[in-house]
């Protein structure tokens, strides 16, 4: 099969997913990266956490949107933050600003599903940040213990199901 018949059977498969089929790189090439990992990142403009400071949930205790005179790059998602000082905290030590479960709705994650959350619905669990959808599930994550654990279980088999 073609390059193009493949390109329009994989855009196909987006579309349609009954139509979907495993493709298979050619042998002898890389293996592309992994995208269960990628960040939930913002449709229209690509910034993870919707450009709200990953930082500031902690130093404020809110979400604060960023500033485009403090973006950066950083494993292929744009971040913003509010200040130089916020942006090198994050880059020296990314893991522990980025959101659990790539930024995607810890209570859905502990359904077994991969939800887009909203930024602004957060909580901080011991040195973890969680996002949500709603108020609601970010209640129902946090009242109820056993779902940070159900929800850590779970995220291997959620990862892999995010198409990105």
């Amino acid at each position: 099969m073609g390059a193009l018949a493949m390109s329009v059977m994989v855009t196909a498969a987006l579309v349609d997913p009954v139509f979907a089929y495993t493709a298979r790189l050619p042998s002898g090439l890389p293996e592309l990266p992994s995208m269960a990992e990628t960040m939930q990142l913002d449709p229209q403009a690509g910034f993870a956490l919707q450009g709200y400071d990953p930082v500031a949930y902690r130093l404020e205790k809110r979400a604060v949107a960023g500033s485009p005179a403090y973006e950066t790059v950083h494993n292929g998602a744009a971040w913003r933050f509010v200040s130089a000082a916020n942006r090198a905290a994050f880059l020296d030590a990314p893991e522990v600003y980025e959101p659990a479960f790539a930024g995607f709705d810890a209570s859905a994650v502990a359904d077994g599903r991969a939800v887009d959350a909203d930024p602004r619905q957060f909580a901080i669990i011991g040195s973890r940040l969680f996002l949500f959808r709603t108020q609601v599930n970010r209640r129902r994550f946090v009242d109820d213990s056993g779902l940070l654990t159900l929800a850590d279980s779970q995220w291997n088999d959620v990862s892999r199901s995010i198409a990105r």
